[in-house]
């Protein structure tokens, strides 16, 4: 099955971000706005529960931290993705890193980036049009992270929560 890890941020910042979402996004009804952790991975039956007690013990290690959304970006020319761009801190960097090891094991092949994405799937000049009316509006927003959710994808592509782990707890 199909599996993912992610934060989701306040109401206050979805909504800000489904505001563009509705317009923009091409994912809008298959997720929530989120931040991504773990991008998509397999995870065979037999090795969830150990996939489980791995990410809890990584969660318990880890005290609810920060996150700042400071600026609209893109990752042009490689997707034509828009997003809120969240400022990088230690503990948000060290989350993506040891949710990368262990029995979730996955080489990084790319520089994390923590964003919520707000556009996507879009042409050139949609793109292009939508990145400069957006880069128009500022956007500072502060909010606390206290926890992680793994979420499976159902048959349909939809993302659902399968458990929600609290940072800085060792339930």
């Amino acid at each position: 099955m199909k599996y993912g890890i992610a934060v989701f941020p306040s109401k206050a910042l979805q909504d800000q971000a489904n505001s563009y979402r509705k317009r923009y996004d091409s994912h809008y009804s298959l997720i929530p706005p989120h931040i991504t952790i773990k991008n998509t991975f397999e995870i065979v039956d037999e090795k969830l529960d150990s996939c489980i007690q791995y990410i809890r013990s990584v969660t318990s290690t880890i005290s609810p931290f920060t996150i700042h959304v400071y600026k609209i970006d893109s990752f042009f020319p490689k997707t034509n993705k828009i997003f809120f761009k969240i400022r990088s801190n230690a503990s948000l960097e060290q989350l993506h890193r040891l949710l990368h090891e262990d029995v979730i094991k996955e080489e990084v092949t790319q520089k994390f980036t923590p964003h919520v994405t707000i556009a996507q799937n879009l042409t050139n000049q949609e793109h292009f049009d939508v990145l400069g009316q957006l880069k128009m509006h500022s956007i500072n927003h502060e909010e606390t992270i206290d926890r992680v959710q793994l979420l499976y994808q159902l048959e349909n592509g939809s993302w659902t929560v399968h458990e929600t782990f609290h940072l800085g707890k060792d339930c």
